[in-house]
């Protein structure tokens, strides 16, 4: 069985050993290295084999800061789960808009850890109810100006239903759908949010309130 390789930053290096061995419970994942900084694990040997996701705290006390953090560790082509101990919305927001897969609690119960690392591990999205009211709060984003019909197409879509489905529910050629998504990417796009996956797609669909929050009726 293939194992997801997982890295881990953190600059608490009791908490970062102890999340360490947690996450080496679960048999899907091999935790390849436990870093204090970005720049020592971008420099470790661990590199020299793809990391498939990094756990990365978002208060680490090297000056550096949470989007150039995020965006360093996707240019090397892992994906990033961030962990955090408070509620800090800003970081929050600062996290998802460099394309994180989600933030999770530190405090949350083991058993919600260890199924938000494997479902990143896996390239899922990892939503919790503080990390979409974070973007759904946020004020600095731009409207992508979606049309009715666009909105419903990505309710749909970023919710999970596959192209044929969406067409067949709304009465749409399976082509149509295809090309109002399209649209919706472009759209975003234009106002520098870019959705290029259908993980971005659902994060864009939180942040307009196309699609409810997790956890809220």
């Amino acid at each position: 069985m293939s194992r997801f390789r997982v890295a881990l930053i953190d600059d608490h290096e009791i908490v970062a050993r102890g999340f360490a061995d947690l996450f080496a419970t679960i048999p899907e994942i091999e935790v390849v290295a436990t870093v204090t900084t970005v720049t020592e694990l971008l420099e470790s040997a661990a590199q020299t084999t793809p990391v498939d996701l990094v756990i990365l705290d978002l208060r680490l006390s090297d000056g550096s800061t949470v989007t150039g953090n995020v965006d360093r560790l996707r240019a090397a082509g892992a994906a990033v789960l961030a962990f955090t101990g408070g509620d800090d919305a800003g970081l929050m927001r600062a996290a998802a808009r460099g394309g994180v897969l989600g933030v999770v609690r530190k405090s949350e119960p083991t058993a919600v850890l260890l199924d938000a690392v494997t479902r990143a591990a896996a390239g899922e999205a990892v939503v919790s109810t503080e990390w979409a009211a974070a973007l759904d709060g946020d004020p600095d984003l731009s409207d992508a100006g979606l049309s009715v019909r666009e909105c419903e197409v990505l309710s749909l879509y970023a919710a999970g239903a596959k192209a044929p489905l969406v067409a067949s529910r709304m009465g749409l050629s399976e082509l149509t759908v295809i090309d109002y998504i399209r649209r919706v990417r472009s759209k975003y796009e234009r106002v520098g949010r870019p959705a290029n996956t259908k993980i971005d797609l659902y994060k864009r669909a939180l942040e307009d309130g196309i699609l409810p929050i997790p956890g809220q009726p």
